[in-house]
């Protein structure tokens, strides 16, 4: 069943609560999305080091309730 875009973000807001989200869906069927997160949080930290963040926030619900998921990274300048 597919995740809709406000789940996901309420997800990354719980686990990184000064996140700045945007959700895009890429295909228009709930399974394939972009996401674009920013978080002070991010500040020192790796690509890798930030999308764990972002996965660690999405609760094991990747390659499962969500199916593909494009992350866009970024600390405020």
């Amino acid at each position: 069943m597919p995740m809709p875009a406000i789940e996901i973000e309420r997800l990354i807001k719980q686990g990184i609560p000064d996140a700045k989200v945007t959700i895009e869906d890429l295909r228009g069927d709930g399974d394939h999305y972009a996401a674009r997160v920013e978080s002070a949080t991010f500040k020192g930290k790796s690509r890798i080091q930030q999308h764990q963040l972002v996965y660690q926030a999405l609760g094991g619900r990747m390659g499962g309730e969500l199916h593909a998921l494009q992350l866009t990274t970024t600390a405020p300048e």
